[in-house]
């Protein structure tokens, strides 16, 4: 019978390898084979299953060189999003349904090193000063990370999984969330150059929705790829770039902002610009790149029509950025000549 304390054996080999082993002397391949020998030797002559050898060695190197327990809650593909409020709070949504895991990190220090690996990972910086960054994961899952004191309650971390099969028209028609007729419409608009706004609340299916209408777009064309941080995933086309946003240091310099990367893609002879999301100023840049003769294709995180859109930001002039007033006549104007 199988009497091992996993959770004990860990916290003992753990302590063991920070207090003899030179990390910075170990790749990756090394560490893990000395963790399962240093398993096997204090498993001697005890019964342990294969399967719980294999999982020990797996939660004692990812908490030195992966993400902890995130790694165990994101290899399994029947959860969605993760939601860490601080290292005692772990959430998950697993199909679909909210719930509250019973581990937790072993403390804030430790959950805030794992947030510096992830955030380091895609060359973004998160600190005090610069509290709040999006960034994402080397498999193209969505993160959010907000620090105290913006946080109260500690670390914060949200991790939006994506499908590792990307979406296609035809799983969407399978699934009932759309009808062949209007599939063949949709594909009629995009390959005549349209201008295409997604439009839905939080974790409506936007992005799912612009990765499977991408597959529509000829190969043979230019795309460019803009987002606050990358999670498209347009297959097949050669002739791509993508491009993400880049927030200030901590010395309030180098923010590349969306607006930023609009206007340096129209000089790129873009056939086709594809942005993640519009919240802001860059409206009236995409508005105006429409008029120059590039199609758009772009998700916005609210739930009214594009010109409505354009009137709400006519009412908070902030959002388009300094200095920016239009009439409503020259709004209209914007919305109305690229169709």
């Amino acid at each position: 019978m199988d009497n091992v304390n996993a959770e004990e054996l860990v916290r003992e080999i753990k302590a063991y390898i920070a207090a003899n082993l030179p990390l910075s002397e170990y790749t990756d391949e090394e560490l893990e084979e000395k963790i399962e020998r240093l398993v096997d030797e204090r498993l001697s002559g005890q019964y342990c299953s294969i399967d719980k050898r294999v999982n020990i060695v797996k939660q004692i190197f990812s908490s030195i060189r992966g993400f902890g327990i995130l790694d165990v809650i994101m290899n399994d593909d029947d959860i969605t999003e993760i939601m860490v409020n601080g290292p005692k709070n772990i959430f998950i949504e697993k199909k679909g349904v909210l719930q509250k895991l019973d581990q937790e990190f072993e403390s804030e220090r430790r959950l805030e090193d794992i947030i510096q690996r992830i955030v380091g990972l895609a060359g973004r910086e998160v600190n005090q000063a610069n509290p709040i960054v999006d960034t994402r994961l080397p498999d193209g899952s969505r993160v959010n990370v907000v620090l105290p004191p913006i946080a109260l309650c500690g670390p914060t971390v949200t991790i939006r999984k994506f499908s590792k099969t990307p979406m296609t028209i035809e799983r969407l028609i399978a699934y009932g969330s759309l009808t062949q007729e209007i599939a063949d419409v949709l594909e009629i608009l995009v390959k005549s150059k349209y201008n295409i706004f997604i439009c839905g609340g939080t974790g409506s299916g936007k992005t799912t929705f612009l990765n499977a209408l991408s597959n529509y777009i000829p190969k043979n064309e230019r795309i460019i790829t803009i987002e606050d941080s990358a999670e498209l995933q347009i297959t097949g086309v050669e002739n791509l770039v993508s491009m993400e946003t880049r927030n200030a240091n901590a010395a309030g310099a180098g923010e590349i902002t969306i607006r930023d990367l609009i206007k340096s893609s129209l000089r790129m002879r873009p056939e086709r610009i594809v942005v993640g999301e519009v919240r802001g100023g860059e409206a009236l840049d995409m508005l105006q790149a429409m008029n120059t003769g590039h199609p758009v294709r772009a998700s916005y995180r609210q739930y009214f029509l594009f010109s409505h859109m354009i009137i709400k930001q006519r009412m908070n002039v902030g959002n388009l950025g300094e200095n920016v007033c239009l009439s409503m006549q020259n709004i209209y104007r914007q919305v109305l000549l690229p169709v």
